[in-house]
């Protein structure tokens, strides 16, 4: 997919409301999750018993999730379920 493809889809997802889970997978597989909780958006890997926190927006909650997955890891791909 392309840069200017996920934009868009992100937006469409964002704003339509038909959403509410994303699956962000790595070179490996499924690395982690990002749930729509309200208006937050909450990160958690895929070992984690708890949410990591909330955020305000999907593009804020995808830079959390690739922060938690540690220094020199590529950006995940994340995928609407």
């Amino acid at each position: 997919m392309s840069a200017m493809q996920e934009t868009n889809t992100e937006r469409a997802g964002e704003n339509a409301g038909d959403h509410g889970l994303w699956v962000a997978f790595g070179p490996v597989g499924a690395v982690g999750t990002i749930r729509r909780d309200g208006d937050a958006y909450a990160v958690a890997l895929l070992d984690d018993a708890e949410a990591r926190g909330s955020y305000p927006s999907l593009e804020v909650a995808k830079a959390a999730l690739q922060t938690a997955l540690g220094p020199g890891a590529e950006r995940p791909e994340f995928r609407a379920h």
